[in-house]
């Protein structure tokens, strides 16, 4: 179905990988597909939309995540006039008034970024509720899909699984060739993402006499934390990165230590440009990239340092196994795939009464 107007809303208080989904359907695959999209976004992340999405199609409202109410949400997401509304979950519970705010509006579909915390009790039969009046949810992992399904009862076809995608560049920067090899991780400073760990399996690597460079994008709360636990280290924090391709095209090997995630636009990013990259075995990730990544346990800084160790001992194995990942993501994560399904499903959500 064609002709039909989409509005997105993004309650979040940081960019990180759903806003960077955003700008990957709002940026040219919304119009090609015969949507007109328009956004409505909290405050603190609108910033970083100006360079992708028309001033025009933006409206940026007040924070309501973990709020009880959103009624400046409603206001905007009404003021769009859609046919169905698309509202991002960071958590199961964490944006429940966006979402019952686009509900009073036009047909809304999730899209549940991770598995979390779905309460308990009357708090988890209202979240139920809400879920359930949605027109569908969408996730990007198996495992929070299984957690909707066993935790607030929805039927098998209400919720979607539609894997992550990126923009796969036609000229792949691959490993970057630096005499010391240069490994990096790139996302939110917090505990999630794992960086701590990469720091301890640095140490180790250190021990052992293996030369190494660490780089580690991104910012968040934990960056002091973070600053302080590599005294010493060949560790260096460029802050927030604007442009995740030039960060990427400086690296030999992308490492993405986090102790949770769905299937992380980061890794998939990493891989098109022709990366050797190592992750560890959390949601998805394993079962996205099978052999063409390295996949390490989460939390285990021994284990991650003998994989980086290997990798970097070996020019051949890390532009061959950057070989294989650049493949597999040109078959299976084109952004143009993950569109294509997502905008599959809302339409059929846009049919739908409220």
């Amino acid at each position: 179905m064609s002709g039909q107007r989409v509005t997105f809303v993004c309650d979040s208080d940081a960019w990180g990988g759903a806003e960077v989904y955003l700008t990957l359907l709002l940026r040219r695959r919304a119009p090609s597909l015969g949507w007109t999209a328009s956004l409505v976004c909290a405050e603190p992340v609108a910033g970083g939309f100006g360079p992708v999405v028309d001033p025009a199609g933006v409206q940026a409202v007040p924070l309501a995540r973990h709020g009880q109410q959103a009624p400046a949400v409603q206001a905007a997401v009404a003021a769009s006039q859609p046919d169905v509304v698309v509202v991002n979950l960071v958590d199961p519970a964490s944006n429940a008034a966006a979402v019952a705010a686009a509900l009073e509006v036009a047909p809304t579909v999730g899209v549940l970024r991770l598995a979390g915390d779905t309460g308990a009790g009357e708090g988890r039969r209202r979240l139920a509720a809400l879920y359930g009046r949605m027109a569908a949810v969408l996730t990007p992992a198996s495992g929070a899909r299984r957690q909707l399904l066993a935790d607030l009862g929805l039927p098998a076809g209400h919720v979607h699984v539609v894997p992550n995608g990126v923009e796969v560049p036609v000229g792949p920067a691959g490993p970057a060739g630096h005499p010391v090899p240069r490994v990096g991780g790139l996302g939110r400073l917090t505990q999630q993402k794992g960086f701590d760990v990469l720091l301890e399996a640095l140490r180790t690597l250190g021990a052992h006499g293996v030369p190494v460079e660490v780089v580690v994008g991104g910012a968040g709360r934990d960056e002091q934390r973070l600053r302080a636990g590599a005294a010493g280290l060949p560790v260096t924090f460029p802050g927030f990165v604007r442009d995740p391709r030039a960060f990427l095209a400086g690296l030999d090997v992308f490492c993405l230590p986090s102790r949770r995630e769905a299937l992380p636009l980061v890794l998939l990013q990493a891989m098109a440009e022709g990366l050797p990259c190592v992750a560890t075995d959390v949601g998805d990730i394993r079962a996205a990239v099978g052999a063409d990544a390295v996949v390490v346990p989460p939390g285990d800084p021994a284990v991650l340092a003998a994989a980086l160790g290997r990798l970097l001992a070996d020019p051949a194995a890390r532009t061959a196994l950057g070989a294989r990942a650049r493949d597999r993501a040109v078959r299976d994560f084109d952004a143009d795939l993950m569109a294509g399904r997502t905008f599959g499903v809302l339409a059929g959500a846009g049919s739908l009464p409220r």
